[in-house]
């Protein structure tokens, strides 16, 4: 097959591969299902480079690509007839764009990456006008998995407007320094939060109303748990703060459709 042909091909089954390694976006196994999805996926990369540097029109080349990625997505959720479960597989379409896709894409870094992730993000845009998936690089996501506790609340304080040191976070470090890992089993409860949490988020992150998410998150657990340490309540509060994970990971972890 010609280099085209190799490339299209692959951006049009590049959103199942996707979503077939979503299950392992987790701390433990992201990374190893990541580099497994850019291997697998380096001769589609290696061929749009070469066409990159050969076509006339470069960019139009890879606006094809792009509409191949968008168009292989479009017929996974035309084979869901209810749309409460197109609506969920679209989600899960946009996950896969943000976690593995457009990671593996800058990955390569060629001269076509951030080019054709620009032109991925534009064609799914204009295909999926409700969606607004950010374009970033496995290292920053990855990252994510390693923050120590308080990932929610940081997500939280950022949504609305806080800084990275703000009162909420601050205390809540501090009882994590202080009572949490002073507990028996502590570590292992915060090793079991950040394992599922940066998921939480980034589902969040990928619904139109995340605002309005984050700011029922502040008014029924954040700000009920920061008076609770304010009061001395650390037990209640560690009670409380684990609910609310169980909580939002039945609402918003990725679950296999």
């Amino acid at each position: 097959m010609s280099d085209y042909q190799v490339a299209v091909q692959a951006m049009e089954n590049m959103a199942q591969s996707a979503l077939e390694k979503l299950d392992l976006f987790h701390r433990k196994t992201y990374a190893e299902a990541f580099n497994g999805f850019y291997e697998a996926h380096i001769p589609a990369f290696d061929a749009i480079e070469h066409l990159f540097a050969q076509v006339r029109e470069p960019d139009e080349m890879l606006l094809n690509m792009a509409a191949a990625y968008v168009e292989g997505a479009k017929r996974i959720l035309e084979k869901i007839s209810k749309r409460s479960q197109a609506d969920a597989k679209q989600m899960q379409l946009n996950m896969g764009l943000a976690v593995f896709t457009y990671p593996a894409v800058l990955h390569y870094k060629g001269s076509s990456s951030r080019p054709l992730a620009d032109a991925i993000a534009k064609e799914w845009k204009k295909a999926f006008p409700k969606s607004n998936v950010s374009i970033a690089e496995f290292d920053t996501i990855e990252s994510g998995f390693h923050r120590k506790f308080c990932y929610i609340t940081t997500a939280v304080c950022r949504s609305t407007g806080g800084g990275d040191n703000c009162y909420e976070l601050s205390l809540l470090r501090r009882y994590r320094d202080g009572y949490l890992s002073s507990l028996e089993g502590g570590a292992d409860l915060i090793r079991r939060y950040y394992d599922v949490a940066p998921s939480i988020v980034k589902h969040i992150d990928e619904r139109e109303d995340a605002g309005r998410v984050y700011e029922g998150i502040y008014q029924d657990w954040i700000s009920p748990c920061i008076r609770m340490i304010e009061e001395g309540r650390n037990e209640e509060c560690c009670q409380t703060y684990e609910q609310m994970v169980e909580t939002l990971r039945d609402q918003f972890f990725f679950r296999e459709q």
